[in-house]
């Protein structure tokens, strides 16, 4: 697909960007994203609250402020009650209260496959927009919700989560990456983007690919939720997790100690992630206590930029050097 050259076009499709930017004037420019998709969990209400969260969080890794959103709906009218796309929409509405956030409409059309997400529209100063690339030799690197979740939503598929890992899981899902955001925005931050389908080593790839810079992650610092390992080791694990390891396992230098179950983690496709920043060691330090005082209690540094090998991700396990 060819892309659109337009003066005004501050971010486009060229580098897999988490949102559009289009500047308006000289101090405002407008973020876009979409994303739906099919449920995770089995309640239309929190599913509801997990696509909306996870849509608007484009917006919040990109530096930006959302403001107005799109429901968009796939509904098999013939098959479900219309009182589950009730609920499903009151738990996306509720999200958008919580975010500030104004629905203005949306589409639906009859599916034989329930879907759901947003489109969103925000605001940034064309000078504030935050890119998943730009990190410098030497930022440390901050992931502010723990990883799992798709390895759990795989395990209630099947009926072998336990009560209290969904319930856990279901929390950061449905938690807006508002406050991150907002106490980002605060400090110098060089790169950002949120942790989703691709994974936290797929999405930290983004951050290097084609740079002279490379990151260093300590797997062991890395947050997940308790009972995950568990579930890893037996094998309980989503297809994406495998596609995402077979296409970026190439760029993955990994400690012999480092543990399958580990690398899983790593490579398992989130819904509603974190944030991974990358910012300068001292503001780094700044914002991780900021994060904790404000409630964020996961948020960990994880890791740094260094400059060799470029283009690649290092894990480390134990502080092995």
């Amino acid at each position: 697909m060819p892309l659109i050259s337009d003066p005004n076009l501050i971010v486009g499709m060229e580098h897999g960007e988490d949102a559009g930017v289009y500047k308006l004037r000289d101090d405002l420019a407008i973020v876009q994203t979409l994303d739906f998709f099919t449920p995770i969990v089995d309640d239309p209400y929190t599913f509801g609250q997990i696509a909306a969260a996870n849509a608007l969080s484009d917006i919040y890794a990109m530096g930006g402020r959302p403001l107005t959103a799109m429901n968009i709906v796939c509904f098999p009218i013939n098959k479900m009650d219309i009182s589950i796309l009730r609920s499903i929409l009151g738990g996306g509405l509720n999200k958008m209260h919580e975010a500030g956030v104004v629905l203005v409409g949306g589409h639906s059309v009859d599916d034989t496959e329930l879907k759901y997400g947003l489109s969103v529209t925000g605001v940034i100063h064309p000078e504030k927009v935050i890119l998943n690339r730009g990190a410098k030799v030497g930022d440390k690197l901050i992931l502010t919700k723990p990883l799992g979740t798709g390895i759990v939503s795989t395990a209630l598929k099947g009926g072998v989560a336990g009560a209290a890992l969904a319930m856990e899981s279901t929390r950061y899902m449905t938690m807006l990456n508002r406050k991150a955001a907002e106490l980002m925005s605060t400090t110098t931050v060089h790169a950002c983007t949120d942790i989703t389908g691709f994974g936290f080593l797929g999405h930290g790839v983004e951050m290097v690919e084609n740079t002279d810079t490379g990151m260093l992650i300590h797997a062991d610092a890395v947050p997940f939720f308790l009972g995950v390992r568990e579930l890893a080791e037996k094998g309980v694990t989503p297809g994406g997790l495998h596609r995402n390891r077979k296409f970026r396992l190439a760029q993955i230098e990994s400690d012999p100690a480092c543990p399958e179950w580990m690398i899983d983690i790593l490579f398992d496709p989130q819904t509603a992630g974190g944030l991974l920043i990358a910012l300068p060691g001292g503001e780094a330090d700044k914002l991780l206590e900021a994060m904790h005082a404000a409630g964020i209690r996961e948020a960990t540094i994880v890791g740094k930029i260094i400059g060799s090998p470029p283009g690649k991700i290092r894990v480390t396990w134990r502080n092995n050097p």
